[in-house]
């Protein structure tokens, strides 16, 4: 098992920078931060940009993975982020994970002024995104890129170098990319999907998947969900004619109704339930001093001594 922590973007760097390098020295695996505008109950309170902390905090470490949990396409354009994301994984020295979902229903999918998309629309601009940037993080300079089998991008002019594509939701005329991918193939992509066309999507694009498991499902009822997702993506892994063992799991401890830091118990018995259902990587939020995902610093210390 692999152990993950989410540190959110609201804190003044002095403080953050604490926070990411103590999750390298205490033994995390990766340690991840959201990818939204602002969030949920949180709307109202400090929350910086994911890039930008990321870069900060691939300056900061020197051996612990880092990762968006997980970005959106709600505000993002996969030419601008691709270069984003190359040049933060070149910067931490291919050390990125690049979480990616759908996009939520919430603040992001608004702040601005976009329409309301059905779920359709949702997952044909969320398997367009993913393809794209897997076009984008695998490029090299000397390569010609020519027509996919899916039709979404033209053949790249040999004469320019770069990358166009015209999709349905997303357009380029010769992107360019920042250089030689610092991971080979290209930084590691970690799918969110629960239905599925997603699953489908992760056996395709997906070295890992994460789940926060079923919506508003919490306890027994939130595992039993997990159980039906992962034998659904293996499924989806074997019809794709791929090894479901192949597809890392990544699992969020803190959206079944408990927090997995509320103490050392707790922490170890969602950690064995993960493990039962086949889950190779588990994340857990950053205690904070109030709201969601409240607790104690102390318990995250103690875990980490006896579990990581």
């Amino acid at each position: 098992m692999r152990f993950g922590i989410v540190i959110l973007p609201q804190d003044p760097w002095p403080v953050a920078r604490r926070k990411w390098q103590s999750a390298e020295g205490l033994g995390f695996d990766h340690a991840w931060t959201y990818d939204h505008l602002s969030w949920r109950s949180l709307a109202a309170e400090p929350w910086g940009a994911t890039i930008p902390t990321l870069t900060a905090a691939a300056a900061a470490t020197e051996t612990i993975r880092l990762g968006t949990f997980v970005s959106s396409p709600n505000f993002r354009h996969p030419v601008p982020f691709a270069k984003e994301i190359a040049t933060v994984d070149d910067i931490a020295g291919g050390r990125m994970l690049l979480g990616i979902g759908s996009g939520g229903t919430g603040f992001d999918a608004f702040v601005l002024g976009q329409a309301e998309l059905t779920p359709r629309e949702r997952h044909a601009r969320y398997a367009e995104f993913v393809e794209l940037l897997d076009e984008l993080l695998r490029f090299e300079p000397a390569e010609i890129h020519g027509e996919t089998n899916t039709g979404v991008r033209d053949a790249t002019d040999p004469s320019n170098g770069g990358i166009s594509f015209s999709g349905q939701w997303y357009t380029a005329d010769h992107a360019r990319m920042v250089g030689l991918p610092a991971q080979t193939p290209r930084t590691p992509f970690v799918l969110a999907a629960n239905g599925p066309k997603g699953l489908a999507l992760v056996s395709k694009y997906g070295q890992g998947w994460v789940t926060t498991g079923a919506d508003g499902a919490t306890g027994e009822q939130w595992w039993e969900a997990l159980a039906a997702l992962s034998g659904r993506l293996d499924d989806a892994a074997e019809e794709a004619g791929r090894d479901p063992r192949t597809i890392d799991r990544y699992l969020s401890l803190d959206s079944g109704g408990q927090y997995s830091l509320e103490s050392v118990g707790a922490f170890d018995d969602l950690v064995g339930r993960a493990a039962e259902l086949g889950f190779t990587d588990v994340i857990s939020h950053w205690p904070r001093a109030d709201g969601i995902y409240a607790g104690s610093e102390d318990v995250l210390y103690e875990v980490a001594a006896s579990s990581l």
